[in-house]
């Protein structure tokens, strides 16, 4: 920690000086400058790791610093300190590439902790930068497979985000992969060593998610006989995925807001406040501005999200990764099953590229998973495939089409070859989106998570709707 070099800009003397000397005492190399022209010159002349800046100051405020400071060839991680309020300001520093951000007046705890986690990603650079030049001579980048533009373009974003502690929404189509993507900033992060936590909002009960999030005393309510840590808690100095944001009960949104802004959480039951040092990722399914527009999304909090946004692409839109996407699918599963299945038969690999993959990467590792099991170690041929699989034309989702629920339109292929959906003049879309939904899940004998998957809404909007529809199980 003695090598790691601290530059301390602020134009007040005193807060200049303090945080210097509080700094040092860590045991970090300091120096300081008087505003931001002076701390661009003490930057090229002395190379810091890690400059912490004030935003306002004469000559040359923190974001213009933190501007020039990207223009240079040397690797430095910039904390901004802003005054209380200033959250936006804080936003648009992390979208110019700031490593984090620190509310005055200081909080020492705070502050160690954000040199801790500065000093961690300058240590996981230089192999970050290795895996990088590999995911673009092997068109991998962690768990994610591609050398498509559009899944290039998602390798670069993730490439340049991961490294900074900033908040990220990942958005698209059920099964596309948006977990994975998750992971994929994660291990290209200094954090990559730490925990890296998934929740799902829209699988825990609503009277549950608040104590599942944030963790909960005993004899907090009925049934909490202990204390229980929850996944901000066991994602400490790692990584959250809450994924369907959109599902979080409104109250629940209130409270994550308040953590993302104050880094600290109070558990059910409980007065005291916890400091958190979590790197949160949201994913959702919904077109978030649609979510925002029904009330089903607080705006400040999807603003507060939406720091950077990864789209991820349906499948149907970069068929070309298919084969590299097969091949990494058929080494996973060989390893997870103990298989020694070769490789896939071109009648086979014919039909992926065709097919239109309404359930998207899912739904490709679901068939390879089965065809694998299926395949008594044989290369995959046809017999190994679901009964139908691709015998009759699909009809994919319009991009951008919604269900009145704001979840993707979809027809299964088994809808289109036998049971098709018959609508006439006249039909409400409501009407409409009732038979689509029933007939999905005729199609796969009512199995709901299966349908859901198909139709690309969440198993809680598909439960919901058949509510709606007054069905119970056996009638659905």
């Amino acid at each position: 920690m003695a090598q790691t070099k601290v530059l301390v800009v602020e134009d007040e003397p005193n807060a200049r000086a303090g945080l210097a000397e509080l700094i040092a005492s860590w045991g970090y190399r300091t120096e300081t400058a008087v505003d931001g022209a002076a701390g661009l010159d003490a930057v090229v002349r002395w190379s810091p790791d890690v400059v912490v800046t004030d935003m306002m100051m004469p000559r040359m405020d923190g974001l213009q610093l933190l501007d020039r400071i990207s223009e240079l060839p040397q690797q430095v991680a910039v904390v901004v300190l802003t005054a209380q309020g200033s959250i936006d300001s804080a936003v648009d520093a992390m979208r110019m590439g700031a490593y984090d951000y620190l509310q005055k007046p200081v909080d020492p705890q705070r502050l160690k902790t954000i040199l801790q986690n500065a000093r961690q990603q300058t240590e996981a650079n230089e192999e970050i930068a290795q895996e990088e030049s590999e995911a673009e001579a092997t068109g991998r980048l962690g768990p994610l497979v591609g050398s498509s533009p559009q899944m290039r373009e998602i390798f670069t974003m993730i490439e340049k985000i991961a490294p900074n502690n900033v908040s990220v929404l990942i958005t698209g189509e059920s099964g596309t992969g948006k977990e994975l993507a998750a992971r994929a900033l994660h291990l290209m992060s200094g954090r990559r060593n730490k925990p890296f936590v998934a929740v799902n909002c829209a699988a825990i009960p609503e009277t549950l998610i608040e104590s599942e999030i944030f963790g909960h005393e005993r004899g907090a309510f009925t049934g909490a006989q202990e204390r229980r840590a929850g996944c901000f808690e066991l994602a400490e100095e790692g990584t959250l995925l809450l994924d369907e944001i959109g599902e979080m009960p409104a109250a629940t949104q209130t409270k994550l807001l308040r953590v993302l802004e104050d880094r600290k959480l109070r558990r059910l039951g409980s007065r005291d406040e916890i400091p958190v040092n979590v790197r949160v990722i949201a994913a959702t399914n919904k077109d978030p501005h649609t979510a925002v527009s029904a009330g089903e999304l607080r705006g400040d909090l999807f603003y507060r999200l939406n720091v950077f946004n990864i789209q991820m692409p349906p499948l149907r839109e970069h068929r070309d990764d298919i084969p590299a996407m097969v091949a990494a699918m058929i080494d996973e599963m060989n390893t997870r099953h103990g298989t020694t299945v070769p490789g896939i038969a071109r009648p086979v690999m014919e039909r992926f590229l065709t097919y239109s993959w309404p359930g998207n990467a899912r739904e490709l590792r679901n068939t390879i998973e089965r065809a694998v099991i299926l395949s008594n170690n044989k290369t995959l041929d046809v017999s190994h495939l679901p009964p139908g699989f691709g015998d009759a034309a699909h009809t994919p989702p319009a991009h951008g089409a919604h269900l009145s629920s704001g979840a993707h339109s979809a027809v299964t292929e088994n809808a289109v070859a036998s049971d098709m959906v018959h609508l006439s003049v006249g039909t409400t879309v409501d009407e409409a989106e009732k038979q689509l939904i029933l007939k999905t899940l005729q199609s796969t004998r009512n199995n709901k998570t299966r349908a859901a998957e198909i139709l690309g809404i969440s198993s809680k909007t598909l439960q919901n709707k058949l509510k709606e529809y007054a069905l119970d199980d056996k009638e659905a």
